[in-house]
């Protein structure tokens, strides 16, 4: 905020948020409000707040700009009104006025919406646009937001620019929303627009108001160039999509081997709309064994194939590049195709994601892996996305199994694994498979006893029928 009102008038918002003469205010002071509490080591108002008399009356044409910067701030709704029949004398107190515009008492309320729909042009709106949607936020607050866009509708290109360029999210969000609903910016302008936003809310608002004004059949070069060439995902499956209605759907083949899944949805449906089945393209990509294959084509197989394909996808499990690796996992996973053995293998693979993906392959099958193979790769030495993946699948057998794999890892150094480990302790129940009165549960239930209370522990030593 202090950037918004300039030097001392961060105080007096401070101030319109609820402090009183006498709180402690957090930040500098250029105007000189405040004085430094040396014992407290804070900042404390230096003079009381102007009085009635000081505020109006005769004594009005007196007050100083700093003064009735703190009078609009004033606890009592007299002071304040009064002193807003004053700030008119002075424009670096607009931001104010704006917040007395949403100001729980009646006639300061519409005092100061009267002088804001009087006072507020375009400069002024561009400036304080952040804070005015601040207020908005607040009940009482829409009436600011709703001048704001009466005048913003009458400004330059150039000052609208800025706001759809600010660093305030809500403040671009709300400039491309007037920008599109007033025709302010043009197709080209709203495509480079998508492309460069990082919040998706605007990418997907400029994206589909930029191919909205490409008519059906036009090229549109400098609309669809942007939206394929973005960076976020839903830009580019809009660009995509729009090339149906451009009538080039060659463009969409470029895209099946996209590393989004809904731009491949996207592509593949533009080829289906012009007869064009994509299966055989994906078959003929993944069967070339490419050093290149991209990890889209083989995601892409699974999600547009028949069971049979896996047989495309098994030679690629040795693949040299990580990516197509996990993506020929993932894919054995999308056509229900299970080989526990080699995805058992895949647990040493060097690429944390292979192992990711080969996981959550045998967590269904959990129960037939070797438990004392799993525990043995808990091991420090081991690398931690494998000592993380072997902890999962010992979890998942439950039982004693995984009472056994969590105590191990409550002294681990890793904090996260330690936590999961924690946790799954502290969420263990004996299952039918663990015999009543076991020696072995007593001990390990014992050894967490620092994650449970007395009862909690006697409870669950109950439960798996051991003395408490």
């Amino acid at each position: 905020m202090r950037e918004v009102f300039g030097d001392g008038t961060a105080v007096a918002v401070r101030l319109a948020e609820g402090a009183a003469p006498g709180d402690v205010i957090d930040g500098a002071d250029p105007a000189g409000w405040l004085a430094l509490d040396a014992g407290a080591r804070s900042w404390q108002l230096r003079d009381a707040l102007p009085s009635g008399a000081e505020a109006g009356g005769e004594h009005r044409a007196a007050l100083t700009e700093s003064r009735a910067a703190l009078a609009l701030c004033h606890r009592d709704g007299r002071i304040r009104q009064a002193a807003l029949e004053t700030s008119a004398r002075f424009p670096a107190l607009l931001p104010l006025v704006v917040i007395r515009c949403a100001d729980w008492v009646a006639p300061v309320r519409e005092r100061a919406r009267q002088l804001l729909r009087a006072t507020l042009d375009a400069d002024a709106a561009v400036s304080l646009a952040p804070l005015i949607l601040l207020v908005g936020r607040r009940g009482r607050g829409a009436f600011g937001v709703e001048v704001l866009g009466d005048v913003l509708r009458g400004a330059s290109h150039e000052q609208l620019g800025r706001l759809c360029a600010d660093g305030d999210r809500t403040v671009r969000r709300f400039a491309h929303r007037l920008a599109v609903a007033e025709g302010k910016l043009s197709a080209a302008e709203l495509a480079r627009a998508a492309a460069r936003d990082p919040d998706p809310a605007v990418q997907t608002l400029c994206a589909e108001a930029a191919v909205a004004l490409v008519p059906e059949g036009a090229a549109a070069d400098d609309v669809l160039g942007p939206l394929l060439a973005a960076r976020g995902p839903r830009v580019r499956s809009i660009g995509v999509t729009a090339l149906r209605r451009a009538g080039r759907p060659q463009r969409a083949a470029d895209f099946l081997a996209d590393r989004s899944g809904a731009v491949r949805a996207c592509a593949r449906y533009v080829l289906r709309q012009y007869g064009t089945d994509p299966l055989p393209w994906y078959r003929r990509r993944v069967a070339a064994g490419d050093p290149a294959l991209p990890p889209g084509a083989v995601r892409g197989l699974a999600e547009c194939g028949e069971r049979a394909d896996a047989g495309l996808l098994a030679p690629l499990l040795a693949h040299p590049s990580p990516g197509v690796r996990a993506a020929a996992v993932a894919g054995s996973r999308i056509l229900d195709v299970t080989d526990v053995p080699r995805f058992r293998d895949l647990l040493d693979d060097p690429a944390p994601g292979v192992v990711r993906e080969a996981t959550v392959n045998l967590l269904p099958s959990a129960g037939a892996l070797d438990a004392g193979w799993l525990m043995d790769r808990l091991g420090a030495g081991r690398p931690r996305h494998a000592r993380v993946a072997a902890f999962r699948l010992l979890d998942a057998r439950g039982g004693l199994v995984r009472l056994r794999a969590a105590v191990a890892l409550l002294d681990d150094p890793d904090v996260k694994l330690r936590g999961w480990a924690e946790r799954s302790v502290q969420q263990w129940h004996p299952t039918p498979d663990v015999p009543l009165g076991s020696e072995e549960v007593a001990a390990l239930l014992d050894r967490a006893r620092h994650l449970f209370s007395a009862w909690v522990l006697t409870r669950r030593k109950r439960e798996a029928g051991v003395p408490g």
